[in-house]
This record gives C-alpha cells, sequence and structure tokens, in this order.
C-alpha cells in the first residue's frame, strides 16, 4: 500500500491554515457537557467531561498529569 501512495503528490495547497481547520472541526462536534467532580487525590473541586462513578476515582488535572509523569 506504501509503493503505492509514494508516487503522489499533493499539488493543492490546504484553503484554510491548521487553527481555522481545528476550529471549524470542534465547531460540528458540539459543545461537550461537563461534570462536577471531587479529586480523590487532593480533594479540589474539578470538572470532567464523563459522568463520575462511586467505584472508579477522578482525579484533577494536576493529580492525572503527577499520576502520568510517576507511571
Amino acid at each position: 500500500m506504501q509503493g503505492l501512495r509514494q508516487g503522489v503528490r499533493l499539488e493543492n495547497q490546504p484553503q484554510r491554515c491548521k487553527p481555522c481547520r481545528d476550529a471549524r472541526k470542534n465547531s460540528t462536534r458540539g459543545e461537550r457537557q461537563m461534570f462536577d467532580a471531587t479529586c480523590a487525590s487532593c480533594g479540589k473541586a474539578c470538572k470532567v467531561p464523563f459522568q463520575p462513578r462511586e467505584d472508579r476515582p477522578v482525579y484533577c488535572s494536576e493529580c492525572f498529569a503527577k499520576m502520568k509523569e510517576n507511571g
């Protein structure tokens, strides 16, 4: 498959810049519903794009980044 695509060259320049393309993509998606939650690590109030469940911990952005950094 890659051999087939190697000879193909795009001749037309993009009509929109990267920020405009991203804005156009996001405008069709609609507004995302956010839910209130409390961080299981620090106890700070935060908003998350999913319905929190009692059996799973929810972390704020800072605590989530720390956990991801530590592995």
